[in-house]
């Protein structure tokens, strides 16, 4: 059998394949049943530091309830005797599944402020964390922040967070940057031991009779790899850090393609969520099926043969594959 073990921010992960997702990995026991069936390393979901503001304006709220009303109000105070603020429950899960599982536990985190990304992503590590992702997934909305703005800040962040953490950084980026490979590679000087390609983007639709915005993730479609493949393949060999693909990912051959881009570790949810925690292990003989008739003799062999660097007609990946797309439907 081939060897299907692979290195990911210098973790050394049993295979390729990675589980992530909110209702994959919000509790130990899902996270224990992923390594049952050879997952090899799990991405918690991302902790919102607007979900932390809201949850504690929540119990303030409940404190002040009726307080101006009389003697008797003082009652209606909740008992925080059980109350968890902040990011109790999230750190909890971080330890539950510690002590569950062998696999690297990836924390996620998505915050606002400076010192909240510092606070949470210390308070993550402290927790157990293997490694922590940063998701840095934001839209700006001012039409007067210009581009270089946006990634300074960026790379600030993960330089600062960097210096304060002693494990492994990942950062996980949205598909709309105007040079992602010069601004992987900064990423990738700044501190950043992986690049997670890419997250998840929220897109409206509009409800016309309402008038109102509808809001919605949906399930990735398969067709979404072909973008991940591209910059993965693109940034191989041009960057220090590592390189995973999360989403689009629904066989093993999709994997092979990540691999083959130059991806250390390809991120599923979507397949799980569809055929069942069970469809991993699927994936993991399939794939070990598909290297052995190929030929391969492990994962680490076939990293990055697609990618820019080893093609032997790099164009492909600028304008060549437009022109060669768009040819039969030339008059």
């Amino acid at each position: 059998m081939s060897d299907l073990k692979t290195r990911y921010m210098g973790l050394t992960l049993k295979a390729p394949l990675v589980a992530s997702g909110a209702r994959l990995c919000d509790s130990a026991q899902n996270i224990a049943r992923l390594e049952d069936q050879g997952i090899a390393a799990v991405v918690l979901p991302s902790l919102f530091e607007e979900q932390l503001g809201n949850e504690t304006m929540r119990v303030n709220d409940d404190f002040h309830r009726g307080a101006e009303s009389f003697y008797e109000s003082l009652r209606f105070f909740p008992n925080l005797e059980n109350y968890k603020p902040g990011s109790d429950s999230y750190l909890a899960l971080i330890r539950d599944a510690k002590q569950r599982v062998d696999i690297p536990v990836i924390a996620s985190l998505n915050c606002q402020t400076r010192e909240g990304w510092i606070e949470y992503a210390k308070l993550m590590q402290e927790a157990g964390a293997d490694a922590i992702e940063l998701n840095v997934y934001s839209i700006v909305t001012d039409p007067k922040q210009p581009a270089e703005q946006v990634e300074k800040g960026y790379l600030e962040l993960v330089s600062h967070i960097k210096k304060t953490l002693r494990v492994p950084l990942a950062v996980k980026l949205s598909p709309f940057f105007t040079a992602p490979a010069n601004f992987g590679l900064r990423l990738s000087q700044a501190g950043a031991d992986a690049l997670v390609l890419f997250s998840r983007v929220c897109e409206s639709d509009f409800d016309i009779e309402d008038r109102e915005i509808i809001t919605s993730l949906k399930v990735n479609a398969p067709d979404e790899l072909r973008v991940r493949l591209h910059w993965t393949a693109i940034l191989h060999g041009q960057v220090g850090a590592d390189l995973a693909v999360a989403g689009g990912i629904r066989s093993e051959r999709d994997v092979v393609k990540c691999i083959m881009a130059g991806a250390r570790v390809g991120f599923t949810a979507s397949a799980l969520l569809q055929n069942g925690l069970e469809y991993a292990h699927h994936m993991l003989i399939a794939l070990n099926e598909w290297l052995d008739i190929h030929g391969y003799v492990s994962v680490e062999e076939m990293c990055g043969s697609m990618s820019y660097c080893a093609v032997p007609d790099p164009t492909t990946y600028q304008r060549g594959d437009a022109v060669a797309a768009f040819r039969p439907y030339d008059l």
